[in-house]
């Protein structure tokens, strides 16, 4: 089938506005994949920048002065990376026959919208996912009791030792804790935890329900506790469903992350942004006229690049579920 003409499609701020609290909808869908590798927008898209070495940002040097002598002076060396964004996006057709058909059930078109917009943004969780639940990129640290044996799990001790263990080799002071749902669920049963809150201060939660990603940040002592609760299909299209989590079970993750747009803070990555072809990095909705299935396509898409730029500033843990 040939592309629709540029000049023939229609951006469509009016579905786009259906998704006003799209925030709260992905928070809700469990999406964490821009706060592990937060959205930085670039002007290109794609270029190479420049990072400082880790080694080079915690060397010392003499900073005596002897009077006339000049000061210490160092030269800072830069090692290079790249980033290049590519076009992802989805295509929903909504059947003029169809959407009539169905008008008194549903709105088709959102529908249709709602579809993209899942496909684009699940597609950029997974990758994010796969990304940092990586045993290719990390050794990962086994724990010895798994985090759903309440009874006998040492959550705390395990978190805490890969914390230091990054700043002793690192200097970088990790963050954020990294989990699927199943995992922070099963971490609120166990006793280290719920001993630690009741003697520590961090609360006083009468049932599992009280402890949430906040209260547990106060007992890790983390800024944040991040909860991927995203799900998909792991069946072939036309089979029985067999939902699986985006960010698995098996591994937690003890983060550096950036927090702000400056290239030069350290942290584990970005997700890199380029919005001059008209994406956006919730996705772009636009639609155009397919005559000869009367239909109207409803289209999301964005063009993003996401990159793991210190890999020091992640401790991957597994092991985690039996």
């Amino acid at each position: 089938m040939p592309s629709p003409q540029s000049s023939l499609t229609t951006l469509r701020p009016d579905l786009a506005g259906s998704f006003m609290e799209f925030d709260l909808a992905m928070n809700q869908q469990g999406y964490i994949g821009h706060k592990v590798l937060p959205v930085m927008d670039v002007q290109s898209a794609s270029g190479v920048f420049g990072k400082i070495p880790l080694e080079q940002l915690l060397q010392q040097r003499d900073t005596l002065r002897a009077p006339g002598a000049g000061y210490a002076r160092s030269n800072w060396t830069f090692t290079t990376d790249s980033f290049a964004c590519v076009e992802h996006g989805a295509e929903e057709p909504v059947d003029d026959n169809e959407a009539r058909m169905y008008a008194e059930y549903f709105q088709a078109e959102q529908v249709s919208a709602m579809r993209a917009y899942d496909a684009v943004l699940g597609a950029a969780e997974k990758r994010i996912a796969d990304a940092v639940f990586n045993t290719s990129t990390w050794t990962p640290t086994t724990v010895t009791n798994e985090w759903d044996d309440s009874a006998n799990a040492t959550p705390i001790d395990d978190v805490e030792a890969r914390v230091m263990n990054m700043f002793n080799n690192t200097g970088l002071k990790a963050d954020s804790l990294i989990i699927s749902w199943t995992v922070f669920r099963n971490l609120r049963n166990c006793q280290q935890i719920i001993d630690r809150i009741n003697s520590a201060g961090a609360g006083n939660p009468s049932k599992a329900s009280d402890i949430g990603p906040e209260m547990l940040a106060r007992v890790f002592d983390l800024r944040q506790v991040l909860v991927a609760g995203s799900v998909y299909n792991t069946a072939a299209e036309g089979q029985t469903a067999s939902p699986a989590q985006v960010w698995s079970n098996e591994y937690a993750a003890v983060a550096k992350l950036n927090t702000g747009n400056d290239i030069r803070e350290t942290g584990l990555g970005r997700t890199f942004h380029w919005a001059a072809d008209g994406s956006a990095v919730g996705g772009t909705v636009e639609s155009y006229r397919e005559e000869q299935t009367r239909s109207d396509i409803v289209r999301v898409r964005h063009q993003v690049d996401e990159k793991i730029i210190y890999p020091e500033a992640l401790e991957l843990l597994d092991n985690i579920t039996t």
